[in-house]
Formats: C-alpha cells, structure tokens, sequence
C-alpha cells in the first residue's frame, strides 16, 4: 500500500494526469473566451464579455507538445530560478550562512541565561531566509543541528526540527522578496517585481513574531515540564547518547572569518542595488538575474573559492533547480492545454459566477481556500504559481480583487499547508530526520495550523484597503 501511494503521490505524475485530464474535458466543457484589452500595461478581461466560440477539443499531440511550449513559455523565468539557485549553492559553499546559524545558536547554549532569546532569535533569521531567497530544502541540514542544541538548553527534539523547518516556511509563506513565490506571481501579473513589499513585511513580522511565540511557549511549558513533550522518551535516550552538557564550547569551526563576513557584505550590498535598480528603473527577471549572477562571482572571489570549486557550486545550484523548472512547465502545460481548447475562461466564468457575488474580501478569502487545496496536489510554491495565476489573476480582476491581494492570497495558500500535507517533501524529510511520526506530529501542529490560517484570512481584510 506504501508503495502504492508513493508512487501516485509523486508531484511530477499527478500533474502530468491532471494535463492530460483537462485534455479530455476539452472535448466536454464549452469553449468560451472573454475579450481582453491592454490597460495600464497589464492585459485584463472584460467583464460581461464572455461569449462561447467554437469547440477546439485538444489531442494526444496537442498535450504531448504543451509541455515543450511550457519551457518555452518559461524559459525567462527558469533562466532566473537557476541564477538563484547558482548563487545560493555559492553561498552556501562558502558556509558563511552556516557559520552565523552556528555562532548564534552556540552563543545561547553558551549563555543558558538567556535562553528564552534562542528560539525567537533562531526563528527570525530563518525565517528572514526563507523570506528573502527561499530557503525550504536547505532547511534538512540544520535539523541535525538544531536538535543537540535544543536538548541541551532544556527543549525537545520538536522544538529543535522547528527552529530551521517551521522558521523558513513561516518566511517561505509570508514572503516580501521570495523569488520563487512573489517574484514569479509577480511576473506572471504583470505587476513591478517586489512591489507591495511594505505590507509584505508587515505581514511577514507578524507570522513570524506568532510561530516563533507559539514555539517559545511550548519550549518553556517543556522546559519545566518535560514529561508534556510529544517527544519525552525519544529525548532521554538521545540526551544518553549525544552526552549532552549544557556547557557547549565554540570551535574554529564555528568563526566567522573575514571572508564569512566580506561573502555576507557582498549579498547584502547585491540586495542594495537590486532594490534600486527595481524602485528606480523597474528592473524586471532579466535585470534581477543578472544582478543575482554578479552577486554570485562577488562570492564566490570573496569566499575564496577556487575556480573548479565556483563552477562545481554554480552547476550544483542549476542542477538542484532542475525539478522545479521541470514542474514549472508541466504546470504550464496545463494552462496551455486549457488555453488552446478554449476551456479556460469558462472555468474563469464559471468561478466568477459563483465568486462574483461576494465581496472582495470574502472572495480573496475563498481563493486562500482554493489555492489551499490545490496545495495538496501541487506541494511547490513556482509550480503552484505558473498554474494558478493565469486563472486567480484575471479572475481577481473580475470580482474587483486586486493582482497584490490576489498573489497574497496564493502564498498563504500554497504555504500553511505544506507542514501538514504529505505530499511535501520538505515536511517528510524534516519528519524522518527528527524521528517523529506524521500522524503524532499533524495532530500536535493542528493547533498552529488553525492559527495560521485565521491570521491570513484576517490579514486578507487590510489589504482589500491599501491595495
């Protein structure tokens, strides 16, 4: 039975199916198309104008060649996500990121003292990460960090999975600069790269101080009473293994070099430009790659990396990138299949029917609980964006909800979900390397999750109003 569900729960092939499934119902649903006119630079549907036209019903062909013409479709923004993850293996290569996780997280077993700073502390600078250049596989490394260092300030193996796992998808699902979430959502839009980005980070400070309190809570309340910990015996045999002590002595391992700090600079002064050039010159994918590909050789010459070395990390990086630009397309493939038989604007219609008497902010609600859904089958948030937007766009300029609210209300979606659903590999590996089980941790983490999801439908409200 494992391997049964295994092997259909694999993201690549259920979307694949899906492609094909909206093949078929090009021969079923109506075909119909809204007329669209240029407004402002941005291509909108009129509303009111949906008219039927003639069925275009698509073949075994039709679909087989849909996703080529994903990547081609693609290929601005699958050139930029392997630019990103070149730069980011760069980084990581150099371990200057590592480093200050090490250092920050030492200085607090260092000083018990001051231990309720570390899981806040350690939540916000992951979660910054996930905020800022999406950080979400990368978070599997710290794990086995993180848990002797939460053992031995008195936590449990849960908080020590939590700090890097929950941390960076908070940031992941909050994001104000996330390439991979608003960046792409953004394009596709038509809207300025990382506009909006205040109230981004007004959103991302309040779900990360939430997560990272909820956490500091439960890591007092096992703190006084480990008995409570859904990992309580698991610890002791591990704190017996590990011969854990409470005074933890940072080695050279853990110094931030001068060329740890001069490769932090460097980022940070790329961020610099690449604000700028955005606000200024309203740089878009192309410019913001090539800024991010500068920022890499910076690194890599400023981390003292050997030319063999810069190379092997840069392909690391494209090749680590490759799965999410192949479901990118396949994604694609599916608005393409949809786009060609003339089935996707009476889905569009359709959905506006029963959207288009809500308020908009009730109906910015009900696309969080869509895109939610569509969570479970599509577990990647680039995937989930090239899919989604080309009918939650136009829809939200139907039912008067604007493109920033429209894309808010898809990170929240695609995010909440992915600690719980099982079709996330993230959450499976976090899970396997903590030792916990799925169903034990899904009933603990329900609390949270419902938090989560009331503070994204009251944040949905504000936005209605700014945007």
């Amino acid at each position: 039975m494992k391997k049964f569900l295994s092997k259909f729960c694999n993201t690549y092939f259920l979307i694949f199916c899906i492609m094909l499934g909206v093949t078929a119902l090009t021969w079923v649903i109506p075909a119909g198309e809204y007329e669209r006119i240029e407004q402002n630079g941005r291509t909108i549907a009129v509303a009111g104008s949906y008219h039927a036209v003639t069925q275009t019903p698509q073949g075994l062909g039709q679909a087989l060649q849909a996703p080529i013409q994903g990547f081609h479709q693609c290929a601005e923004i699958i050139a930029f996500i392997l630019v990103v993850g070149a730069l980011f293996t760069v980084i990581e290569r150099t371990g200057a990121v590592g480093t200050v996780v090490k250092k920050v997280s030492f200085y607090f077993a260092q000083h018990p003292e001051r231990r309720i700073f570390f899981i806040p502390t350690c939540m916000f600078l992951f979660s910054l990460c996930g905020a800022v250049f999406g950080m979400e596989e990368e978070t599997l490394i710290f794990i086995p960090i993180f848990i002797p260092l939460a053992l031995s300030l008195g936590y449990d193996t849960l908080v020590g999975m939590a700090i890097p796992f929950i941390g960076a998808f908070t940031g992941f699902s909050s994001a104000f600069v996330n390439p991979f979430t608003v960046g792409i959502a953004q394009t596709i839009a038509q809207l300025p790269m990382y506009s909006g980005w205040q109230y981004r980070v007004l959103v991302w400070f309040i779900f990360t101080s939430v997560v990272a309190a909820f956490f500091t809570w439960y890591g007092e309340k096992i703190r006084k009473h480990p008995s409570k910990s859904l990992t309580c015996k698991m610890d002791v045999v591990r704190r017996a293994e590990l011969n854990i002590v409470n005074d933890v002595v940072v080695d050279e391992t853990f110094r931030l070099t001068r060329a740890h700090k001069l490769v932090l600079l460097s980022f940070a002064a790329g961020m610099g430009v690449l604000f700028y050039g955005i606000i200024k010159y309203q740089w878009y994918m192309t410019e913001i790659a090539a800024v991010f590909l500068g920022v890499t050789i910076a690194v890599a010459y400023f981390g003292k990396l050997k030319l063999d070395e810069t190379t092997d990390a840069i392909l690391a990086g494209a090749q680590s990138m490759i799965g999410v630009c192949v479901l990118m397309a396949l994604a694609r493939s599916i608005v393409i299949v949809a786009t060609q038989g003339h089935i996707l604007d009476t889905v569009l219609h359709a959905m506006t029917q029963s959207l288009g008497n809500l308020h908009p902010i009730l109906a910015s609600q009900a696309m969080f609980f869509v895109q939610t859904i569509l969570n479970f089958f599509i577990a990647s948030g680039s995937g989930q964006a090239v899919l989604t937007m080309p009918i939650m766009i136009p829809l939200g300029d139907l039912v008067n909800v604007s493109r920033q609210t429209v894309i808010l209300a898809y990170q929240f979606g695609e995010g909440w979900g992915n600690p719980i659903i099982p079709t996330a590999p993230v959450t499976m590996g976090a899970l396997a390397l903590a030792g916990i089980t799925y169903s034990a941790w899904v009933k603990w983490f329900m609390k949270l999750e419902v938090i989560l999801i009331t503070l994204s439908l009251l944040l949905l409200i504000p936005a209605y109003y700014i945007w």
